[in-house]
């Protein structure tokens, strides 16, 4: 790629500048609360699991998950004091934490007075969820090439007809004619050439355009705007009598450069004088700097926005997108459209449509090479969609930019240095033969985990990646929630909440192509009821009391497990249980019935040890007598069938 006028300023285009001050630059392409509930009803017992955990860690009994839990419960429930003891005791566990229990932590560390811990906090969160904005988009677009497929073959291109062997680009509607930026003239002796590139500078040209799409009778659009310096990147008012464009900072006669002696690119504006049938008063708009570079104009549909591209004050990356209000003949202060479209990389060439599309070129979000072009949508509240690469072969392995498309017609014009071309760049036309659009619905049903009875009147909160909240709905007569449109290919996070449940939260990422993403949501009971015959274990979701191997003594582990067994039948002293231990099918069988049994016994002595009368117990070991599945001698079975099998039981008996 040689002249197109972007805003990259590099390194080596700064040593260039202090090779060749006296030369323009080329900038190249330049809650609801969980309320107590203790009735109880005959021959049912309602275990409260929150304050079990709580009476447990109060023993001393260390987990980061409990700690977690116990948090979790009183930070949903705004009470930030007590949630800030379990996060102490969280943090003080040290290991590897979620980044979203430091933004928790600081929060409660506010709440309790402590300002400067809390801000070490928020910058150690910031630390682990704000890297490089290129690569977080990688991580969160692993799969992106499968997206860029998906958005494939969409486009018929062909050449537009008015490209030479020079630079061609940046094309313009201007009613009936295509306008755009070429280096071709070079037949005028005084014409110059970059020294940094041995190019011509380019100028604006003119053609007309069929019904087709195709242009011809290319020729320059008015030697007044012309100059010796880069022009290129127009727009157009409907009307046609006010043009937005891009130049090297020259006006004049005079050349404006900045501290390094280097000559940027500022927009200007002109009108077009019927009388005279010439562009007249050129003039800079009032965001200009001899500091930095601005370019690339391109108008809202109703002509009150102008946006464009820019390296100025306040931008993330080498180049960022910019908005800025028309007030008549003067402008608002430039807005960063933001990191959900710029990047630490490079973003130019805006075009936004009547359909509320933003389409621009970047080589900051992942894409088939070079500049790729990108689509996002402009939301109601005037936030923009993630962005999504139009696919090839809009796309190519090149710098592929300057996107322009008649929503009616679907036709347009992008510009690209592709192999094939006539020139460093040229100008093809196009017809889009399947729009860009994906739309997903996410929505899904409440129920009990244990029961599968819908849960009417439940609250569900969508919140995007750093659970900042979205919207909350309530889930209707037959547990149904629906959070209507969401964003295709982003990860949200999905919060589930009603009285008496356990609040849950979920991860989803939404799919890249059209359709529905439905979302189960199984909120298990904060106070659940038990009877003769029930399992403890399942009641606090114990699958398997760890040995290690070939041993029966407890381990501290399993010791964490017992004690929440425990702690129930202190608060119910008539209930008495039959602890079964199984094992898998591997080992012989006489092997696993004596192992299992000795496991079974010495859990039984665990729980006599800590107070509970043996008269409430009974046990066995059943070894691998009563499996769940398949597994049996000789049967081939994944270590997750097995895990099945190795259980261990807590049967009510009496209570």
């Amino acid at each position: 790629m040689k002249n197109k006028v972007l805003i990259f300023i590099s390194f080596l285009s700064l040593l260039a500048a202090n090779a060749y001050a006296q030369d323009v630059q080329d900038a190249t392409k330049a809650p609801n609360s969980i309320n107590k509930a203790e009735k109880q009803y005959a021959k049912y017992a309602y275990i409260d699991a929150t304050k079990t955990y709580e009476r447990i860690a109060n023993k001393g009994y260390r987990s980061a998950d409990m700690f977690k839990k116990i948090g979790n419960s009183y930070y949903f429930n705004s009470d930030y004091e007590n949630a800030n003891k379990w996060y102490d005791q969280l943090f003080a566990m040290g290991g590897e934490i979620e980044a979203e229990y430091y933004y928790r932590y600081a929060n409660t560390l506010k709440a309790v007075g402590q300002s400067a811990k809390a801000d070490q906090m928020m910058a150690e969160f910031s630390k682990k969820s704000s890297d490089d904005l290129r690569a977080k988009i990688l991580k969160d677009k692993q799969n992106y090439m499968d997206e860029i497929k998906a958005n494939s073959g969409r486009y018929k291109i062909e050449d537009a007809g008015i490209n030479s062997k020079y630079d061609d680009y940046g094309a313009a509607m201007k009613g009936t004619q295509v306008v755009f930026a070429s280096s071709r003239d070079t037949g005028n002796f005084a014409q110059k050439k970059h020294k940094w590139t041995n190019s011509y500078f380019t100028g604006l040209y003119v053609a007309d355009v069929d019904t087709a799409g195709m242009g011809s009778n290319a020729k320059k659009l008015s030697k007044k705007i012309d100059s010796k310096f880069h022009e290129a990147s127009a727009i157009f008012t409907k009307d046609g009598k006010t043009m937005y464009f891009t130049r090297n900072n020259f006006n004049n006669g005079k050349k404006g450069k900045d501290g390094n002696r280097v000559t940027l690119l500022k927009l200007y504006k002109a009108t077009f004088v019927e009388k005279d049938s010439a562009w007249t008063n050129v003039t800079e708009v009032s965001f200009n700097s001899d500091n930095y570079s601005v370019a690339h104009p391109s108008l809202s549909p109703d002509e009150k926005t102008l946006y464009f591209a820019s390296d100025m004050p306040g931008g993330y990356g080498q180049s960022d997108l910019w908005k800025v209000d028309i007030n008549g003949e003067s402008f608002g202060t430039p807005v960063n459209l933001g990191t959900t479209i710029n990047t630490e990389g490079k973003e130019s060439f805006p075009y936004i449509t009547d359909e509320k599309e933003l389409y621009f070129a970047t080589d900051g979000h992942p894409g088939v090479g070079g500049l790729d072009i990108f689509m996002s949508k402009v939301k109601d509240d005037g936030t923009y969609g993630a962005p999504i690469n139009v696919g090839t072969p809009a796309n190519s392995p090149q710098d592929d930019f300057a996107y322009l498309i008649d929503t009616k017609t679907r036709k347009g014009f992008l510009s690209s240095n592709r192999t094939g071309g006539q020139g460093y760049d040229d100008i093809y036309k196009f017809l889009e033969t399947r729009k860009l659009v994906c739309e997903q619905v996410l929505s899904g049903i409440v129920t009990d985990l244990d029961t599968g009875e819908v849960l009417p009147g439940a609250k569900v909160t969508l919140m995007d990646d750093k659970f900042n909240k979205l919207k909350e709905v309530i889930a209707d007569d037959k547990g149904f929630y629906d959070m209507g449109l969401v964003e295709c290919g982003k990860v949200y996070w999905v919060r589930g909440e009603k009285e008496n449940y356990e609040t849950k939260e979920q991860k989803v990422t939404i799919s890249k192509v059209d359709g529905k993403t439905d979302l189960p949501i199984q909120l298990e009971k904060k106070v659940k009821p038990v009877s003769v015959g029930d399992d403890l274990a399942k009641a606090f979701g114990i699958k398997i009391i760890y040995f290690d191997l070939d041993k029966w003594n407890i381990r501290p582990d399993a010791a964490l497990e017992l004690e929440k067994i425990l702690d129930v039948m202190k608060q119910y002293p008539n209930m008495a249980i039959d602890v079964r231990s199984h094992t898998d099918c591997r080992a012989s069988h006489k092997y696993n019935e004596k192992l299992s049994d000795r496991r079974a016994k010495s859990t039984m002595e665990w729980l006599v040890k800590n107070g509970v009368s043996a008269d409430r117990l009974t046990g066995k070991g059943y070894g691998e007598t009563q499996l769940l599945n398949k597994c049996a001698d000789g049967v081939k079975c994944s270590e997750e069938e097995h895990q099945a099998n190795r259980r261990s039981e807590f049967i009510i008996t009496r209570l």
